[in-house]
């Protein structure tokens, strides 16, 4: 299960998913969005459904019948832009959203990936306390620390600046061809301490990874990604990044 209210990055975790025929069910805000993205797809690769996660009464339990994974990728600007009209405030989408939804999702619920940011932790400090005048770095992080309490098993994505893309104006087939140019190969840190870009769709890809691998249970990655080849959609190579990270 994909949760993509609005943000770019759930486009390519579910382009990814669709290439993988693995099913899935979206939730956003807007279907026509969803429609104009993926067109008719089979329902048994893709349910779509309507839903906001900053209005806890818009997540009816019938939305999560027989879902095992969820990625969250809700998102929204550091700083005031269009984006933030009707409450799409970092307070609203990064602390209230991503609460909304953990406290609706079912106990059989095997695993909870979140995409969040790094510099997390260091809003005090320069640069990330000038990303943070709006509070953004410290929403996340609330966000953050209900999921690590919420009893669920999960797994936090905190990418570098984002790159690539949006892709929000293309269709399946262009989504499926996206490529993250010469920046492929990834790097995988914990503690807060990686710093740089990210490719959106390594992103998407280590979102996905994480989905199933142990060593990722319970753990916070930051991920960014540098120029040369990297390991693509090779479940090995992933769990490679990630175990060396745990060591580093």
């Amino acid at each position: 299960m994909v949760f993509e209210p609005s943000y770019v990055q759930g486009h390519l975790v579910t382009a990814s998913l669709l290439q993988r025929n693995i099913k899935s069910r979206l939730i956003l805000r807007d279907l026509e969005k969803a429609k104009a993205l993926f067109g008719e797809q089979d329902e048994e690769r893709l349910q779509v459904f309507k839903g906001d996660t900053r209005k806890e009464g818009d997540l009816d339990p019938s939305l999560f019948e027989g879902v095992t994974h969820v990625i969250c990728c809700t998102g929204t600007t550091a700083f005031p832009s269009r984006r933030w009209d009707d409450e799409n405030t970092p307070e609203r989408v990064d602390w209230v959203g991503v609460k909304n939804l953990i406290s609706a999702l079912p106990s059989s619920v095997k695993r909870v990936i979140l995409v969040s940011s790094i510099g997390v932790t260091k809003c005090n400090e320069l640069p990330w306390n000038i990303m943070n005048l709006f509070g953004v770095l410290k929403y996340k992080k609330m966000g953050e620390e209900f999921l690590q309490n919420s009893g669920f098993p999960y797994t936090i994505i905190r990418p570098g600046r984002l790159t690539d893309g949006p892709y929000t104006s293309y269709d399946l087939n262009t989504l499926l061809k996206a490529t993250a140019g010469q920046r492929r190969a990834v790097l995988i840190g914990q503690g807060d301490k990686l710093v740089g870009e990210a490719s959106r769709i390594v992103v998407a890809e280590a979102c996905i990874q994480a989905l199933d691998l142990e060593v990722t249970e319970n753990q916070i990655y930051e991920v960014s990604s540098v120029e040369g080849e990297g390991p693509g959609n090779d479940t090995q190579k992933w769990r490679e990044l990630f175990e060396a990270a745990l060591s580093s």
